[in-house]
C-alpha cells in the first residue's frame, strides 16, 4: 500500500500517541507506591510487581510480534491491542483487591509488550531510508520521553486527585487514539500466513523465570533454593528455545539475523543507552529526596528539565544522523553520557539540585543521540522482512538489560551509596563508547545476508 506523505504522518502520529501513553503506564506507577501500599495494606515488595508483572508480560510476548504482523492485519491488530489496554485499564480502576488489579496491570503489559516492537518496524518499513533518522527520533522521543514522563505525571495527579486518576488519564486518551485509528491507522504490510509454534512460545517462557530472578537478586540469599532452581529452568529452556529457533525453517523469531555483526552492535548499543536512561529516572528521585531532603513530589518535578531536554533533542538528533551519519551521532550520545555520569561522580558531593538537574539533563541528552540511531543503524542491516524480528529481539534485550540496570543499581546503591552507582555506570558508558566506534555505517550487509537463506 502506497501512502501519501499527509497520510503517512497522521499513521505515524496516531501510532506515536498510542504507543506514548502506554509506554508513560510502565514507569507511572513508581511514585504512587505509597499510596497503593496504603489503599491495599499491602508492603512495597507487593506493589512493586504492578511495574515488575507488566515488564514479565512485556518481555515474553514480545518474540511473538513477528508472528502477529505476519498473519494479521495490522489496523486490526493495533485496534485489537488498544481494547485490550483500555478494558485493563478498566479492571484497574475498578478492581475491588489487588489481585484482580494486578490482572488489569498485565492485560495493559500484554499490548505494550505487542506493539512496542510492532510499531517500530511498521514505521521502519514505510519511512525510506534517508528519512529513517528524523522519523526514528520522533520514535525515541516516544520512548525516552515517556520513560521519562511517567514519574512526573503520576506525581502531579496524585497531589490532586486520587490513584485512580492515573489510570483515567490513560482511558481518556487512548479513547481518543482509538477513534483516531479508526480514520488513521492503515495496514501497509502483506500477510504472509506462518504456523504458529506452540513448543517455541512455551520455552521462551524462560525469559519470565530469568527476569524474575535478574529482580530477586537484590533480596535473595545464597540459600535460596527455590529461585536458583527458576534460574536454572529458565537457562534451559531458554537454551532449547535459540537452538529451536536456528534449527526451523520457519521458526517463530530468526534469531539467526544475530550473525550480522553491525545488527549485534546496534542492539548493544540500544540496550546500554537504555540502560543509562533508566537508571538515572529511578536512581535521582532517589538522590533528591535521600541525600537533598527533597518531597516525592520535588524530586519528581526535578526530572522534568531533563525529559523535556530529551523530548527536544530526540527529533535533531535523527535529522542530524540523517545528514551527518549515524555513527557520528552515536559517538556524541555516548561522549554526553561520560559527561554526565562523571559530573554526578565528581560533582554530587556538592549536594546541589541544580548539579543533578545539569547532569540528568547531559545524561537523558545522551539517550536522545544514542538509544534510536543505534536502533535504526542496526535495523538498517536487515533487509525489510526481517525487521520486525530484528525489532522484536532489539525489544526484548532492551527490556531485559532495563530489568538488570535496575537491579544493579539498586544492588549497588545500598543504603546511599550513589557514587558507586556513578561510577559504575561511568564506566559501562566508556565501554559503550568504544563499541560505538566498531559499528559501520553501512547497508552493505543487507544484500550480502538476504541471499544466504
Amino acid at each position: 500500500m502506497v501512502l501519501t506523505e499527509k497520510s503517512r504522518k497522521w499513521f505515524v502520529g496516531t501510532l506515536l500517541l498510542g504507543t506514548f501513553t502506554m509506554s508513560i503506564s510502565q514507569s507511572s506507577l513508581s511514585t504512587a507506591y505509597p499510596t497503593f501500599m496504603r489503599y491495599f495494606n499491602l508492603p512495597a515488595s507487593t506493589i512493586a510487581w504492578l511495574t515488575t508483572g507488566f515488564m514479565l508480560i512485556m518481555s515474553v510476548v514480545m518474540p511473538l510480534s513477528p508472528w502477529l504482523m505476519d498473519n494479521f492485519r495490522f489496523k486490526p491488530l493495533y485496534l485489537t491491542l488498544l481494547i485490550n489496554f483500555v478494558v485493563g485499564t478498566l479492571i484497574v480502576i475498578f478492581a475491588p483487591n489487588f489481585l484482580i488489579m494486578m490482572v488489569g496491570r498485565l492485560m495493559e503489559g500484554f499490548s505494550v509488550g505487542v506493539l512496542f516492537p510492532s510499531y517500530q518496524s511498521i514505521i521502519l518499513e514505510i519511512t525510506p531510508q534517508d528519512k529513517r533518522g528524523t522519523v526514528m527520533g520522533t520514535v525515541g522521543l516516544v520512548m525516552g520521553s515517556a520513560l521519562a514522563v511517567g514519574p512526573i505525571v503520576s506525581g502531579v495527579i496524585l497531589q490532586v486527585m486520587s490513584w485512580q486518576a492515573i489510570f483515567g488519564f490513560f482511558l481518556v486518551v487512548l479513547s481518543a487514539v482509538f477513534l483516531l485509528a479508526l480514520k488513521t491507522v492503515v495496514s501497509p504490510l502483506k500477510l504472509k500466513t506462518t504456523h504458529f509454534d506452540f513448543i517455541s512460545v512455551f520455552m521462551s517462557l524462560g525469559i519470565i523465570g530469568l527476569l524474575y530472578f535478574i529482580n530477586e537478586i537484590s533480596h535473595m540469599t545464597v540459600t535460596n533454593y527455590v529461585n536458583w532452581g527458576i534460574l536454572i529452568v529458565s537457562v534451559i529452556l531458554l537454551y532449547l528455545f535459540v537452538r529451536r529457533q536456528l534449527k526451523m525453517p520457519m521458526p517463530l523469531l530468526r534469531l539467526d539475523i544475530l550473525k550480522i555483526g553491525n545488527f549485534d552492535l546496534g542492539v548493544a548499543l540500544t540496550s546500554l543507552s537504555y540502560m543509562s536512561l533508566i537508571t538515572i529516572t529511578i536512581v535521582m528521585p532517589l538522590y533528591y529526596q535521600q541525600a537533598l531532603g527533597l518531597s516525592p513530589f520535588w524530586s519528581g518535578m526535578a526530572l522534568v528539565p531533563a525529559a523535556a531536554f530529551l523530548s527536544w533533542l530526540n527529533r535533531r538528533s535523527g535529522r542530524l544522523a540523517d545528514r551527518i551519519g549515524f555513527k557520528p551521532v552515536i559517538a556524541i550520545g555516548f561522549g554526553l553520557f561520560i559527561i554526565g555520569w562523571g559530573g554526578l561522580l565528581l560533582l554530587s558531593g556538592l549536594r546541589n539540585i541544580w548539579v543533578g538537574i545539569i547532569c540528568t539533563m547531559i545524561v537523558e541528552a545522551g539517550n536522545a543521540f544514542a538509544m534510536m540511531p543505534a536502533t535504526t543503524l542496526g535495523a538498517n542491516s536487515l533487509t525489510n522482512d526481517l525487521i520486525p524480528h530484528g525489532s522484536s529481539i532489539i525489544a526484548t534485550f532492551r527490556q531485559i538489560m532495563g530489568s538488570t540496570a535496575i537491579v544493579l543499581a539498586t544492588v549497588i546503591l545500598g543504603n546511599g551509596n550513589f557514587n558507586a552507582v556513578f561510577a559504575t555506570f561511568l564506566v559501562m558508558e566508556i565501554a559503550a563508547l568504544g563499541l560505538a566506534f566498531m559499528i559501520k555505517d553501512t547497508t552493505a550487509q543487507r544484500s550480502a545476508y538476504a541471499t544466504q537463506r
